[in-house]
């Protein structure tokens, strides 16, 4: 049988029962797609011997390269390498560099070296054993039936540093695979479908040797653009070609590349403009000045922020009119402009951004339903709000309106180039 691709397995029963997130294999097969490495599927199974010993049959049928996680830990749940004995023939023996190092691992930190730490140097006797220089426990790799396998820990860190130093360099060297150049384009302002159909003649221009995948979140959709080629220069050319092309249809809506985060690029053009900002915040619950300050060195343009969650505090820290309240509404065009022009102005800032909404899932009516979200603007020169109607579940509001007022204020700065360009 001609075998091809990768499986991941990840054994635990915490991510059968949803007690933890299987960020384990997700990271594992983004690394192994951008080195253009195929993954057939990613396996979840229970700590359990059955389990265990059936998925390891399973995929060694088809896969090329088997990658399987958690179960090496010094507890009695952790069963893997006695199955993989029992599996695979040999047995555990003591390897004296693993223990010497589980060892040295204990000192450095001051702590006694139990028995179950020490049982982390067992191995089997006809594995290749792969040093874990951020933990105790080894990866092991054995060749079965020409079936390529790699047992690691299912701590994260751990896990990655193995993959980055070992495993990818390995197989990549190991597999014939074309050269891949990938870049993922960040959009923010347009929902996947509408943006899909704007750039519909773009995207079926892309050709045979280039894969466009969408992956949206709340106010905003990534785009992963892959080439791949036998020649690296030549997917490196067209990749760019098509980026640029992309640029020209969705100028306004794409805001960074790949680690690029929203709040980092509103960051840069607030320091580069020595422009400074204050936050007002109803719905959104301070989370617009939590993203702005998770920015290293975002003292010099963030002042401060103001939660106004009751309006009570609308009135007295921001004052806004009982009366304007009464009249419009804590969810109006009225008072999303006033939190932003009085916010600046109490904290002496270049620009004031204002959030107030129905988060819901309740507090709606007929007028302003669940996901009504007014964002407000102020700089000295101009006051402006804008209404969204955002949907019905509470997280994604709150996230769609921290995105929306972060492109806010990224599209004031655009639109300011633009005139000086113009």
């Amino acid at each position: 049988m001609n075998k091809k691709g990768i499986d991941i397995i990840s054994i635990g029963d915490e991510i059968l029962i949803g007690q933890i997130v299987n960020t384990n294999s997700s990271w594992m097969a983004d690394k192994l797609n951008s080195k253009a490495l195929p993954i057939n599927r990613i396996i979840a199974i229970a700590d359990s011997k059955k389990a265990i010993t059936e998925a390891l049959i399973d995929s060694g049928n088809s896969a090329k390269l088997v990658l399987v996680t958690g179960g090496l830990g010094p507890t009695k749940d952790d069963i893997t390498k006695k199955t993989v004995c029992e599996l695979f023939g040999g047995k555990l023996i003591v390897n004296k560099e693993v223990e010497e190092h589980v060892r040295s691992f204990f000192i450095k930190r001051g702590r006694d070296l139990t028995k179950l730490n020490s049982d982390q140097a067992l191995v089997p006797d006809n594995c290749v054993v792969i040093f874990n220089a951020q933990g105790t426990a080894p990866a092991m790799y054995f060749i079965k039936d020409e079936t390529h396998y790699v047992f690691m820990p299912g701590v994260p860190f751990e896990m990655k540093g193995l993959m980055t130093s070992w495993v990818i360099p390995h197989f990549s060297s190991l597999c014939e695979v074309p050269y891949i150049a990938q870049k993922t384009v960040l959009t923010s302002g347009m929902g996947e479908s509408f943006l899909a159909e704007k750039i519909s003649q773009w995207e079926n221009d892309l050709g045979d040797n280039t894969s466009l995948a969408y992956l949206p979140s709340p106010g905003k959709v990534r785009l992963r653009i892959s080439v791949k080629s036998d020649k690296k220069e030549l997917a490196d050319s067209t990749l760019e070609k098509h980026i640029y092309d992309l640029h020209q249809i969705i100028p306004d809506l794409i805001y960074g590349y790949n680690n690029d985060t929203l709040e980092g690029i509103v960051g840069q053009l607030l320091t580069s403009n020595n422009s400074t900002i204050a936050t007002a915040e109803s719905c959104t619950g301070g989370l617009i000045a939590h993203k702005l300050t998770s920015i290293a060195g975002s003292s010099t343009y963030f002042i401060g922020g103001i939660t106004a969650y009751n309006n009570s505090i609308k009135q007295a820290m921001l004052n806004i009119p009982e009366s304007t309240i009464e009249e419009h509404g804590a969810v109006s065009e009225e008072v999303a402009k006033l939190m932003a022009k009085n916010v600046r102005e109490i904290m002496g800032t270049d620009i004031g951004i204002s959030t107030t909404g129905i988060a819901g899932p309740s507090g709606g009516s007929e007028d302003k339903p669940v996901g009504t979200v007014w964002i407000g603007f102020a700089t000295k020169d101009t006051i402006s709000a804008k209404k969204y109607l955002f949907g019905d579940q509470r997280e994604r509001n709150t996230n769609w309106s921290v995105q929306t007022a972060l492109n806010t204020i990224r599209k004031h700065f655009k639109s300011k180039h633009d005139d000086i360009v113009g």
